[in-house]
């Protein structure tokens, strides 16, 4: 079984790096707009963009998403994606862990992590899939052991396992699981989707279980039917290849899913999927979000070095300092307070659904 599993992960690194594997649909961001304001009355030196994530102080509320582990080639991103992490002060999520769980021999491609950052927030990773397989207490606490982690977060991914050439697709029981990690681990866990967001009705049931927070992994980032596209293509699977057309820009879009569960839930919030500049962090942050994690735009820059790492999130971070000054906001609390404007698709979707949003608009300014 670790084989076929370092043989899958090394195929998703491959894939990420050589296709074109972003959704053909938006994360919404578009739909949403933060009110310009002429007269700041500051100076952009004055703008902080510091925030604590589960009471961690991190240099601005960004997550290097999950990406990968449990290969060679991974040992190398992992270790570079950390050292950048440590050095700017940012939080980090390693990829699934099973394979070290089921290998210990290649604990070392994740344990590069913890020791490269010796003090930024790290976040282990486990399947739900596995979960309801037989995975519970003793795995997790593994995986939270294996590199010190601050937080533990369990994917959701059913769709990709819908789609994947032999996926994995039990999920009963999975969330009397949860709730008993939750309650044993002694770290914050966190709900992760990988591409298809989460709904108010999934992040409530997520909440009673007893997890901290979700990660969105929304819909317009990575989209893993065109990853599994190109696998099913490679191992001739008609039926898999078939699938991963048919089910092509399947969720909620991440703006839409950060509402959802906001509006629903008092759960710490991470979007991600499709956040791709310092504007998309700044909109998920005055959507309600604590913070905003990336994952594929850090694949390549990881492949080539820790200062192409280190450049990108700097340009992020630079542009949420600029966006957090045209809203006149000093600090990411008052940020979280700005005004926006929600229209187009997103709007459409959450009125749909019952959501009041009209809150966001009547926000005054400072």
């Amino acid at each position: 079984m670790p084989r076929s599993i370092a043989n899958r992960k090394e195929s998703h690194i491959q894939v990420c790096l050589s296709k074109k594997v972003e959704s053909e649909e938006t994360a919404g961001f578009e739909d949403i707009h933060l009110i310009h304001r002429a007269v700041p009355e500051m100076d952009v030196e004055e703008v902080s963009t510091s925030t604590k994530l589960f009471r961690h102080s991190l240099s601005a509320p960004i997550v290097i998403e999950a990406i990968t582990g449990g290969v060679p080639s991974a040992g190398k991103i992992n270790g570079r994606l950390a050292e950048a992490a440590e050095k700017l002060g940012v939080a980090m999520g390693v990829g699934s862990q099973r394979i070290a769980i089921e290998d210990p021999s290649v604990e070392h491609t994740f344990k590069i992590v913890r020791e490269k950052a010796p003090s930024a927030f790290i976040i282990a990773n486990l399947g739900a899939a596995q979960m309801s397989m037989g995975y519970d207490v003793d795995e997790a606490k593994r995986a939270v052991d294996m590199i010190s982690a601050d937080a533990l977060a369990i994917h959701f991914n059913p769709l990709h396992e819908a789609v994947q050439f032999q996926g994995d697709l039990r999920f009963k029981g999975v969330l009397s699981r949860l709730k008993e990690v939750a309650k044993a681990v002694k770290v914050p866990v966190i709900a992760k989707e990988t591409g298809a967001g989460i709904a108010a009705e999934e992040a409530l049931k997520l909440e009673q279980a007893g997890v901290a927070a979700v990660d969105i992994g929304g819909l317009g980032g990575t989209d893993w039917t065109k990853i599994e596209y190109y696998r099913a293509k490679k191992e001739g699977s008609r039926l898999n290849l078939a699938k991963t057309k048919t089910f092509a820009g399947w969720g909620i879009p991440t703006a839409a899913s950060v509402i959802e569960v906001r509006k629903s839930t008092r759960l710490v919030v991470i979007a991600s999927g499709g956040i791709r500049n310092g504007v998309h962090v700044a909109k998920s942050i005055a959507l309600g979000a604590e913070a905003a994690g990336f994952a594929l735009p850090l694949l390549k820059p990881a492949v080539r070095g820790v200062k192409e790492v280190e450049g990108k999130i700097l340009a992020t971070i630079d542009e949420l300092r600029t966006a957090m000054f045209l809203t006149a906001s000093k600090n990411i609390e008052e940020l979280g307070k700005a005004p926006l404007v929600v229209n187009g698709r997103i709007l459409n979707w959450v009125h749909q659904r019952g959501f009041d949003i009209e809150s966001y608009a009547k926000r005054l300014p400072r």
